[in-house]
């Protein structure tokens, strides 16, 4: 009999592989016969997995909802808008029936901007519907999103190879 139990997972820090954890997730999710839609705020698919993603066809379902660029300064109007149409498309998702895996990848960091309310997040994940799994990444998760997850993992920085001035290299960080 099949397990339909939903869970909520976050992968959040400041260390490296929170989209590769979920990218992993979504892989075998797809590979054990499920469709999955990979949503990612604040990027612009110039990114190695977009064209990974493409890869499993029909089985996982990409979106991009961001410019990628403002992440150290302020967010334009149209920022706003691409992550909330990428919320709205998110829920879209959630709610469909056709997911088994949904991923809102950066998510913790458009909240943390302010460009989606850690309410309307924490609704989403007290409204999932059975059989579908919630995965929510980036840094700066709401205290309040990872007291209502299921799982969460925080990604510590150790040592990086950034700080020797390797800067983000194709197929690795990007």
């Amino acid at each position: 009999m099949p397990d339909n139990r939903s869970c909520v997972h976050v992968y959040t820090g400041n260390g490296k592989g929170k989209t590769t954890a979920a990218l992993g997730l979504a892989v075998r999710c797809a590979g054990a016969g499920f469709s999955v839609y990979f949503g990612q705020f604040l990027k612009d698919g110039d990114y190695s997995e977009t064209e990974s993603l493409r890869l499993f066809g029909g089985r996982i379902k990409h979106e991009t909802f961001g410019r990628g660029g403002f992440i150290k300064g302020e967010p334009s109007e149209e920022d706003i808008n691409m992550a909330r149409e990428g919320f709205r498309r998110v829920k879209e998702a959630v709610f469909s029936g056709q997911y088994r895996l949904v991923a809102a990848d950066e998510i913790n960091v458009a909240v943390f901007k302010g460009l989606i309310s850690a309410d309307d997040v924490l609704e989403l994940m007290k409204t999932l519907p059975e059989g579908v799994e919630l995965v929510l990444t980036g840094r700066y998760a709401a205290e309040e999103v990872m007291e209502a997850a299921d799982l969460v993992t925080e990604m510590r920085e150790v040592k990086h190879y950034y700080s020797q001035g390797i800067p983000a290299r194709k197929g690795i960080e990007k």
